[in-house]
Parts: C-alpha cells; structure tokens; sequence
C-alpha cells in the first residue's frame, strides 16, 4: 500500500501589531505648557495695563491747577497692539509646522521684545502728559508740574517679558510640539477631504423597513 504524502498544514502569517506612536516627550510637553502659561498671561498683562494710568501731573491755569493723567494707549499704543499680535502668534504656532512654526515663533519674540522695549521708554515719558495739558490750557507748549510715574509701565514691560520667554521657548522646543490634526486641513486643491459613505441600512429592523417605504423603495429587493 503506497502511503499518500500529507501536505503541511497551512499555517497563518503572522500579523506583527504596528509598534506604537510615541507621545511627545516629557520635557516638550512642560515646555509647551509653560509657553501657553506665559504667553496668555502675558499678552493678558499687557492689555490690562495699556489701559492703566501711566502718569499723572498737574496743569497750571489762570485760576489755579487742574490735574491731568494719561494711560498707556495715551503714552504709546505699542504694547497693545504687539500684545494681540503675539497672542495671534501664540495660537498660530499649533496651526503650522516646520519653517512656519519657527517664523511664527520668531514673531512671537519680537513682540515681547517690543512690548518691554516700549514700555520702558514710556515710563519716563511727558508728552502725552503736555499735551493733554495744553489742551486743557488752550496753549500750546503748556507745562505740567507734579509729574508722577505709576507702576503699570512695568507691568506692561512683565507681560512683554512673559511673551518673549513664551517665544524663545517655541524656538527652542517648538519643533517637539505637536500640531492640529490633519482632518481639519485641506487637500491640496482646495478641496475638503472626501466623505464617508454612509452605513448601509439594516432592513432586519422594523424602522429600516418603514424608512425605505416612505422612500418609495422595495424592501424585497
């Protein structure tokens, strides 16, 4: 009797599991919290003392003094306006990658920068001062006596301080951080994404069943 050689069973390929994707580091992830910390609080602080009393002082008239003060939009509209700016910037550093990150990044230190740059100079300026007090006065070149200095200027000058740590650190570790997800991107067309189809329905259920006759459909079919 001929024995009849058995084949080998077949066996299944074996199905190696995707290794899985690594979160950011540890150190990129304090990294980006801190530059969120301090880019809000900072662009928040320089907002809050632009519209702040920087300097008082006292105008002299004819039938005595009046006092005058100016606020930091009065002074210098600089740390209010660079304060939306970076805090655009700070958002704008998720929605891009690479190049951009590191522009926006960049743009996000100038702003600080500018910001503590401005507010110190404003802190020992008086023309906005003299000019409200020849508008009071109604002349031109009118003095102001008692000049005194608040301390916004330099909580102006902290916030700006705050949104060029929040800037340097998007230079540093901005490449670890991660960006928004690519289903809220476009194709490179212009078009959206295309859409899922949607679930066949499942006519074992009494309401399928009813859907598709209001449809005008055989269910049969």
């Amino acid at each position: 009797m001929t024995a009849v050689p058995q084949t080998p069973a077949a066996t299944e390929p074996s199905v190696e599991s995707a290794p899985p994707q690594a979160g950011p580091a540890p150190g990129a992830k304090r990294s980006l919290a801190l530059a969120l910390l301090a880019g809000a609080a900072g662009a928040a602080l320089a907002l809050l003392a632009s519209g702040r009393t920087w300097a008082e002082g006292t105008a002299v008239l004819a039938q005595g003094e009046l006092p005058r003060s100016v606020t930091g939009a009065d002074v210098t509209g600089v740390p209010g306006a660079l304060a939306v700016v970076g805090l655009a910037a700070l958002v704008a550093v998720f929605a891009v990658r690479r190049a951009g990150r590191v522009a926006v990044a960049g743009l996000l230190t100038l702003s600080g920068a500018g910001i503590v740059a401005a507010a110190v100079r404003g802190n020992s300026d008086t023309s906005a001062l003299r000019e409200k007090a020849a508008t009071a006065v109604g002349l031109t070149g009118a003095d102001v006596h008692h000049v005194t200095h608040t301390g916004w200027p330099w909580v102006a000058a902290a916030g700006g301080l705050l949104l060029l740590i929040a800037g340097l650190l998007a230079l540093v570790h901005g490449r670890h951080w991660p960006a928004m997800s690519g289903r809220y991107e476009r194709t490179p067309g212009g078009a959206r994404g295309p859409r899922r189809a949607p679930p066949a329905p499942d006519m074992d259920r009494p309401e399928e069943i009813w859907k598709s006759l209001d449809r005008g459909e055989d269910p049969t079919r």
